[in-house]
Order: C-alpha cells, then sequence, then structure tokens
C-alpha cells in the first residue's frame, strides 16, 4: 500500500509535467546548486544513445555489485514504481526516501526561490544525485534521459562516457537527420574523458571522432577496441584491450543483448584502467545474473507473454528478430499501445507481420496516440485488428483467444507494458 505522503509526493512530481520537455542545463543547475551539488562528489559512469542504454546499464551494474562495489543507478522511464528509476545494488529507493527528499528539495528550492519552472526531469535527476551522494555509492551510472547535449543528466563531470548508438529518434526534438541527433548525443563527451561507442554508422563514427579529437577524449569504439563473437546456441567470447573472456552467457533474452554486453565489457574495461578493479569471475556472474524489466521480459508461459518496449523503429525490429528467433509458438498475438510523438506507422508495419491478429490500445497517458491511428496503420499493411482502447482489457481480449502453445507480446511503449504487467501481477 502507497504511503500518503509519497503519494502526495507523485503528486507533486508528475504535476511538474505540465512545464513538458524545457531542453538546457540552467534549471537543473540552480536546484543541485541549492543541494551543495551533490553530483560533484559522484564518480559517474555516464550513457546516453538511441538504444540499449538500460539494458547496458543495468550489466554494468550487476557486474560492479557482483565485484563488492557499491553501485548506484539512474535510469527512465519506469515500469511499475517511479522508485525503479533510482536504485542502489538491486534495491529501488524507498516510498518514504521519495517522499523525503521531495519534501526537501521543495523547500530549498522555495527558500532560495526558484521559479518554478523547471521540469519533472529536471527534478528527480538533482533527487537521484543526492540521494546517491548521501547513500555513498562507490560509482554511479546515469542514464541520458533524451538526447544529450541538454539533457538534465548532463551536468556531471564523468569517469568515462558511453554513446551506445545513434538511430533516428524524437526527430522533433532532436533533429530530422542522423548527423543531426548524433550531435546532440555527443554533447555528453566532455574533454579528457573517455568515450566508449558502439555506433556503427561510419559517416557518424567520423563525426563523433572529431568531436573527441577536439576535446582530446579517448575514443574506444566496438569493433575495433572490442569485439565479440558467437561461442554455440548462446553464448559468446570477448576480446578487449585487456580482456579475452570466452564462454559469456547473459540472462537478457534477444542477440542483441550481446551487443549490449559487448558495450558493458568496453566501459568496464576503462573503469578498470581507472581505478576500479574486476575479477573476470564477477564479469561471468554479473552478466549471468542481470535483470531488467520491460526488455523481452517473460511474464507468463502457456501462453507465453512477453513484455517489452519496442518505442522506435530500431527497437521493434530488434524485438521481431528475438521473437521469431527465441521463442517456439504457434500463433503470434500482439497487444500495442504508442505515444503519438513516435513514428506510429513504422513500429506497426515492422511488427504486424508476425501477428495473427492485434489489438490496439490507448495506455494512460496524455501522450498516447489514439488507438484507431494504430488501427488505421495496421490495416494500411495488411493486418489484422481491433481496437480494445484499455490495456487491461486487451489484453484480457488476447488471452481468452490464444491457447497454450501461442505467444502474446505487448509492446509499443514502456506505459504500455507497465499497465499490462501491473494487470498481471494483480490477478
Amino acid at each position: 500500500m502507497e504511503s500518503k505522503a509519497f503519494l502526495e509526493s507523485l503528486d507533486y512530481l508528475y504535476g511538474l509535467q505540465r512545464f513538458g520537455m524545457i531542453f538546457g542545463l540552467s534549471n537543473v543547475e540552480d536546484i543541485v546548486r541549492t543541494l551543495g551539488d551533490p553530483q560533484k562528489n559522484l564518480r559517474v559512469i555516464h550513457i546516453g544513445g538511441t538504444n540499449g542504454k538500460g539494458s547496458t546499464a543495468a550489466m554494468m551494474a550487476s557486474i560492479l555489485r557482483e565485484n563488492g562495489y557499491r553501485v548506484g543507478l539512474y535510469t527512465s522511464p519506469h515500469i511499475l514504481s517511479f522508485t525503479e528509476r533510482i536504485q542502489i545494488n538491486g534495491e529501488s529507493i524507498s516510498e518514504a526516501e521519495v517522499a523525503g527528499l521531495t519534501a526537501r528539495i521543495r523547500e530549498r528550492i522555495e527558500e532560495v526561490g526558484i521559479p518554478q519552472q523547471f521540469t519533472f526531469f529536471d527534478f528527480t535527476t538533482a533527487m537521484a544525485f543526492l540521494y546517491l551522494r548521501e547513500s555513498g555509492v562507490d560509482l554511479a551510472i546515469i542514464e541520458v534521459g533524451l538526447g544529450g547535449r541538454l539533457d538534465s543528466t548532463n551536468i556531471v563531470n564523468p569517469l568515462v562516457a558511453v554513446i551506445t548508438n545513434v538511430t533516428h529518434e524524437h526527430r522533433d526534438v532532436l533533429g530530422d537527420s542522423l548527423g543531426q541527433i548524433a550531435g546532440e548525443k555527443a554533447g555528453i563527451i566532455k574533454p579528457g574523458v573517455p568515450l566508449v561507442t558502439g555506433v556503427s554508422q561510419h559517416e557518424i563514427l567520423k563525426q563523433i571522432e572529431g568531436i573527441c579529437e577536439e576535446k582530446e577524449a579517448p575514443l574506444y569504439w566496438m569493433g575495433r577496441d572490442f569485439l565479440t563473437e558467437k561461442e554455440g546456441p548462446k553464448g559468446f567470447r570477448y576480446e578487449g584491450r585487456r580482456w579475452n573472456l570466452s564462454g559469456l552467457k547473459v540472462s537478457l533474452l534477444g542477440k542483441h543483448q550481446i551487443s549490449n554486453a559487448t558495450m558493458a565489457l568496453g566501459t568496464l574495461e576503462v573503469v578498470e584502467e581507472l581505478g576500479f578493479p574486476l575479477t573476470r569471475e564477477s564479469v561471468y556472474r554479473g552478466l549471468e545474473k542481470v535483470s531488467w524489466a520491460g526488455r523481452m521480459e517473460v511474464i507468463r508461459e502457456r501462453p507465453w507473454v512477453v513484455l517489452d518496449g519496442a518505442h522506435n523503429p530500431a527497437a521493434a525490429q530488434v524485438l521481431r528478430e528475438a521473437l521469431s528467433e527465441d521463442f517456439s509458438y504457434n500463433r503470434c498475438y500482439l497487444l500495442l499501445g504508442i505515444m503519438k510523438d513516435k513514428e506510429v506507422e513504422r513500429i506497426v508495419s515492422i511488427l504486424s507481420p508476425l501477428s495473427h491478429e492485434t489489438a490496439v490500445c490507448k495506455p494512460k497517458q496524455d501522450r498516447a496516440a489514439p488507438p484507431e491511428r494504430l488501427l488505421r496503420a495496421l490495416e494500411a499493411v495488411g493486418g489484422k485488428g481491433r481496437v480494445i482502447p484499455d490495456v487491461a482489457e486487451g489484453l484480457d481480449a488476447l488471452l481468452s483467444m490464444a491457447g497454450s502453445d501461442d505467444l502474446i507480446c505487448v509492446a509499443g511503449s514502456f506505459s504500455t507494458i507497465g499497465e499490462a504487467k501491473a494487470h498481471l501481477l494483480a490477478a
């Protein structure tokens, strides 16, 4: 049962969403300054990119934890509870701590007289920095919320920065071209701070390389400085600048997770060079123990029920491949709910060929696209579907249709899979 104080803090935090997305660092800088700039006392791994940020961060946190380090993790969005966004050693911040920190920070803001035009993400980022500093973490893994250059997290001076990859997303904010998007993401590159990247496009890589040269930031990229090779049906081998490891396995589903694991290991090689020793045994254990909600998450069997955010075309393509390669089933049913500022039609066109039948829904978010738009996109590519606006009702409808040898996939946004997961857990 959520406490009254926690619910009141959430009312305040979500009320800040009325300011939308205000890009720039001045608002968050004003807040953290009143708190004694807690981010300056954190040793940070700063991770940006289009896809794979959360999984890569979770793998690094798991490996570091296996080595005995106290590891903070700040990610977004959450699936079931706001508390998931801030974790230490796999444990989420408590509701009481969220309520207490919200009250403390609000009080400081009012004492100093900071205008209330800061955003939800400005405030929660400041909260994360304060909590992680006061909790005495050895390392803090901080995930970029959106873009990089003007993201609220970009007030840190990290030990190492990471850009997992660059594909099209948030064109209305980050730009239409990959070059523009890459430029925004490269805004997390700091003078003299190593950058690790999995970017594969030649032109984008040259762009990032040029920025690193200007800032005298060492650059390590996947495919040149570290790489993996598949070993057997589920295993892989890693070869880096310091490590040569065979027989690795990662607990997360999908071959794309091997790429994410490669990014995690390439980054941790740098972290080790910066004074954080890592045992090879902990690398194996950390990868085998890692868990990350909402990414190819199996919530039920017979029929399979799989949850995956798949909120942009690249992620949808990865999901499509993973469902085809990692599961055996008779028929596939899809439950889709997508935000209206995403590439709805492309996501639908990528996922629809998998589906025997699709239910389109609208999660309880103002940003959610009308299900009728999803249905038009589905019908435009020859798909079969129906509108069931409520996520829970849509999932129940598919469960009633699916046989024990079938698969139901819930996808399109983290809000959609969060509502579906909450419904299943409450059943």
